[in-house]
């Protein structure tokens, strides 16, 4: 079943990458969890173990999508706590007090690790190429005995680009460090198996894949040690007490067999997609820069620097336009995007800078209609 698309009224979504509407059968699949099988999944009665079924089945399918066990999963709120299990509940059992990262990490990877250099760890932040990618030889400079963790992300939320995440598992790996990925942007769009990856956890939201907000999965590789961050029952092994969010997370197990599915045939589309809005828009503003690599990036993301404008005015002035200047977790300022920033670029030249992210329900008519409405914009404010 496709997912249904706005009113014709509606401005283009094109913000994809901030959250995406809930697939249709996901939302039919969550409803009895929502009424006639209400139970909690830790009882024993019929109701619950209905319940722990739902529950128990969406855990092998999230897992089938990311090829570990599922055993190996913990369902969450999302990818925010997920990441924050990840860094600190992997951290805290180990000896060692030094972190490894990236200087482009979302807020849900930055600031945990805020708090860890607070209580004592040394974080180095390793920066990244004008192509927006991490460089595996400046990383494993940082590494040393004392490293007890990398976390890099899998994709970059802003400019799509996919970091080479396996090469620096294998490094990682070699000085004793565990490593840990946000993958919140990455599954559900790119083949992501944890076992060619070689990482130790991988964090998951549900609302980036076309499952409800306020639903996510953390892997963890059977055999590492993960202290809890919350004190509680033993739901989910004793990693993530509280009772589970049942109809959520049997959303989320729908949404990841719908993924892996058709992942290359959507894959396949998005790019044509992408490409096509990107040489339209290229045609009406010749000096468009695309942020980050060319070819290592996410299918359904262009991040563009638009010349002699901001992006915030620019998409002010494309009201048939819904996009964003960059990641939507921010406070709403304007300011040059920092991963722009990070690549080398000027502050005044990021600040042109508009991320635009296809989803499984954007047309070719829709495109076309973007780049139109985004060209005229730029000319009328750039002249």
């Amino acid at each position: 079943m496709p997912v249904r698309r706005p009113s014709p009224r509606a401005p283009i979504p094109l913000d994809f990458n901030a959250t995406t509407p809930v697939l249709p059968e996901a939302v039919d699949a969550m409803l009895p969890y929502l009424s006639t099988d209400f139970g909690n999944p830790s009882s024993g009665h019929v109701y619950g173990r209905r319940a722990h079924a739902a529950v128990e089945k969406a855990r092998a399918q999230v897992a089938a999508l990311i090829g570990c066990e599922a055993g190996e999963l913990v369902f969450t709120s999302g990818g925010t706590e997920a990441n924050n299990l990840a860094i600190r509940g992997l951290t805290s059992p180990r000896a060692r007090r030094h972190v490894v990262t990236s200087s482009i990490e979302h807020p849900a990877t930055a600031r945990p690790l805020d708090w860890l250099a607070a209580h004592g760890f040394d974080v180095s932040r390793v920066g990244v190429d004008g192509s927006g990618r991490v460089s595996v030889p400046a990383l494993a400079a940082e590494l040393g005995p004392q490293t007890s963790l990398v976390t890099v992300m899998h994709s970059n939320n802003e400019t799509g680009v996919l970091q080479p995440i396996a090469e620096i598992a294998a490094r990682a790996r070699k000085a004793g460090a565990l490593v840990h990925t946000d993958a919140a942007q990455s599954v559900g769009k790119v083949p992501v198996d944890v076992h060619a990856l070689g990482v130790d956890a991988l964090s998951i939201a549900g609302h980036k894949l076309y499952a409800p907000k306020g639903v996510g999965a953390l892997f963890v590789r059977k055999g590492v040690a993960l202290e809890p961050l919350l004190l509680g029952a033993g739901h989910e092994r004793g990693l993530r007490p509280g009772t589970e969010n049942v109809a959520s997370i049997v959303a989320l197990g729908v949404a990841a067999k719908v993924a892996r599915k058709d992942l290359a045939k959507v894959a396949r589309r998005l790019v044509g997609l992408r490409e096509r809005l990107w040489a339209r828009l290229a045609a009406e503003i010749p000096a468009l820069v695309l942020n980050g690599h060319q070819t290592e990036r996410l299918p359904n993301t262009l991040s563009v620097r638009f010349p002699r404008v901001s992006g915030t005015a620019l998409l002010a002035a494309a009201p048939t336009i819904a996009a964003s200047t960059g990641s939507a977790c921010h406070d709403g300022k304007e300011s040059a995007p920092a991963v722009v920033v990070a690549m080398g670029v000027s502050p005044e030249e990021a600040l042109g800078t508009v991320r635009l992210s296809l989803g499984r329900s954007t047309t070719q008519a829709q495109v076309d209609a973007a780049a139109r409405a985004l060209g005229a914009a730029w000319k009328r404010l750039a002249r």
